[in-house]
């Protein structure tokens, strides 16, 4: 499975609610760079490893959406690099305002197993009432 396909599968089981299989994607060490215009995110956005991403990040998407989705236009990348340009759905539970935001991800791979992920989100699409 080339790197493309590691990515795709691993946006498969986040779709599924699968986070076990999504896990089993990135490396025990990974970085996760997640944009700092969420409210719930505190610091910089940076991540480091599994226990740090499902407890800042995934567990906190069920309680500040309702049916969160990543919606994949475009998926390519070139060496260890894979790039996701989409858009965020779903509904900012503060406000109760349906969003549809502009969503990129860059994911850099070795050996298999994802390393770093940055995101680029237009959070004020989805915050800002």
């Amino acid at each position: 499975m080339d790197n493309i396909e590691i990515i795709r599968s691993a946006y498969q089981h986040f779709s599924e609610g699968n986070v076990e299989a999504v896990l089993a994607v990135f490396d025990q060490q990974i970085v996760w760079d997640e944009c700092t215009g969420f409210p719930f995110i505190k610091g910089d956005g940076v991540f480091h490893g599994h226990d740090a991403v499902v407890g800042q990040v995934f567990a906190q998407i069920p309680q500040h959406y309702d049916n969160f989705r990543i919606e994949i236009d475009e998926l390519f990348g070139s060496g260890d690099r894979v790039v996701m340009m989409g858009h965020y759905t779903g509904v900012w539970k503060e406000t109760g305002k349906k969003f549809r935001a502009n969503a990129a991800h860059v994911w850099k791979l070795k050996d298999g197993k994802a390393t770093h992920f940055f995101q680029a989100v237009d959070t004020a699409e989805i915050v800002n009432p």
